[in-house]
């Protein structure tokens, strides 16, 4: 592992720039990864892609267990780059990714055998759950390469290198495009396996990337070790991990029953204004990614330099992504807004759905600044250790404000006022995160002042 931090010195602007482009390259990468699958999977027929459908929540949950330890990883390990604590570096990475190797094997045995209970109870049934139970027992027997590189890259972001995790992202959706069609429909020398094809596709594909994440933590970081770790160590890692993980893991759980709740309130409308909000969150997800990359950028970023003491570093970066937001967010807003008309066009020519989709992306967007605030909030809330503030804003967000106000302004003003309550959301708890996490920091770093009887040095908050 290199002697020093990588992002404590230079000009913080040009260092933010250079976490943020390649965060952007690898998440549209991934996004692409998702496309690719369904829409390959779409050429196979309904009941292939209604099985897929099926699967998104458990992935999702998944996901989310992964993301929790994960975060909670990158968190502190941002910190003790700053501190140069490479000890510490070390036993905190090797720890992690233990973790997540437990995790991936209890969660796959349970995967495996509740496959057919668990989803005849989410409805699936007939051809339908076979194309499920084909998918998914391929997919839990490769879930260790989902697991481990999800832990690896966000370990690498917090060494302060974005590069190399974007790179992986972008090797792993081209890899599973080119494999997709091939072991999907059994093109050439390949074998025709359906839906199987495509689990095999995204294994594969995912492979690569624990190969690479691995070797780069092992060979280039020197971040893997089992020397001198002892069991009592290993759990008092483990408790720092999950004492973030755990409250991220399970507020991205429950994101699936606010969207179902909007789902099920966006129904009464017809099958038009739910196919219509599919298609536009989808478009959203692509948009928002632009904003989430500077989430993602600050974190390694504002740790690093909170490790090293470098407070006025710390607050001019969450300052300088912050007028980031606000430039990503008028942007996308005035792009999805003049364009919104021709954009829904293109994945629907039903008339009622593309006015739908027009509605969504004109009412919406014009939020999305602070939608970037919010989890620019909660990311650092997590690097100061305040676990449970970050995932109170998120839940503030989707439950206190969205949802109640959807439902009222459903009745109110109909579909208009679903989609103005989504942007409302965003602008209140924006709003909230931008102040909470301003006050929280500078406690954080007021408190470390004082104990190493430093003087206030937080001008920029």
């Amino acid at each position: 592992m290199q002697k020093k931090a990588r992002l404590t010195s230079g000009n913080v602007s040009k260092q933010l720039l250079n976490l943020y482009i390649p965060m952007i390259a690898g998440m549209l990468g991934m996004i692409t990864f998702n496309l690719i699958d369904t829409f390959f999977i779409g050429q196979l027929g309904s009941e292939q892609l209604a099985a897929m459908s099926f699967t998104f929540p458990v992935v999702l949950v998944i996901h989310s267990i992964a993301a929790g330890v994960a975060l909670g990883s990158s968190a502190i390990i941002s910190k003790l780059v700053g501190e140069e604590d490479h000890c510490q570096i070390s036993r905190l990475s090797t720890a992690s990714l233990i973790l997540g190797f437990i995790v991936n094997i209890l969660l796959a045995a349970i995967g495996l055998i509740t496959i057919k209970p668990l989803f005849s109870l989410m409805g699936a049934k007939g051809i339908t759950l076979v194309y499920i139970k084909e998918y998914m027992t391929i997919w839990y027997l490769g879930m260790i390469m989902l697991v481990i590189p999800q832990i690896g890259n966000n370990i690498i972001r917090a060494l302060g290198d974005t590069k190399v995790p974007s790179l992986i992202m972008a090797v792993a959706a081209i890899t599973n495009a080119i494999l997709d069609p091939l072991l999907i429909f059994g093109i050439g020398p390949f074998p025709d396996l359906g839906i199987q094809g495509a689990a095999i596709a995204t294994v594969i594909s995912r492979t690569l990337t624990f190969i690479v994440a691995l070797y780069v933590l092992k060979y280039r970081e020197q971040l893997i070790t089992f020397d001198k770790i002892s069991f009592s160590k290993l759990i008092e890692s483990w408790k720092k991990i999950l004492y973030i993980g755990v409250p991220n893991a399970l507020v991205q759980m429950s994101l699936p029953i606010g969207a179902g709740i909007i789902t099920r309130l966006l129904s009464t409308y017809g099958t038009e204004a739910v196919a219509s909000f599919g298609v536009a969150t989808k478009i959203e997800s692509f948009a928002l990614s632009f904003t989430g990359a500077l989430a993602i950028a600050i974190g390694p970023f504002i740790g690093q330099n909170l490790g090293a003491k470098k407070f006025n570093r710390a607050a001019k970066s969450y300052k300088t992504v912050e007028m980031f937001s606000i430039i990503i967010g008028i942007v996308l807003a005035l792009v999805l807004g003049i364009f919104s008309k021709p954009i829904a066009a293109i994945f629907n020519d039903d008339s009622n759905v593309i006015n739908t989709i027009t509605l969504y992306i004109r009412i919406v967007p014009i939020a999305y600044a602070f939608q970037g605030i919010l989890r620019i909030g909660s990311t650092v809330l997590n690097v100061l250790n305040k676990p449970f503030h970050s995932s109170t804003l998120i839940v503030i967000q989707i439950f206190i404000l969205y949802v109640p106000l959807a439902t009222l302004g459903s009745k109110l003003f109909g579909l208009t006022g679903i989609f103005g309550a989504l942007s409302l959301s965003y602008l209140i708890s924006g709003t909230i995160a931008h102040f909470e996490t301003k006050r929280q920091l500078k406690i954080y770093m007021n408190n470390l002042q004082e104990k190493d009887g430093l003087y206030t040095m937080n001008s920029f908050l």
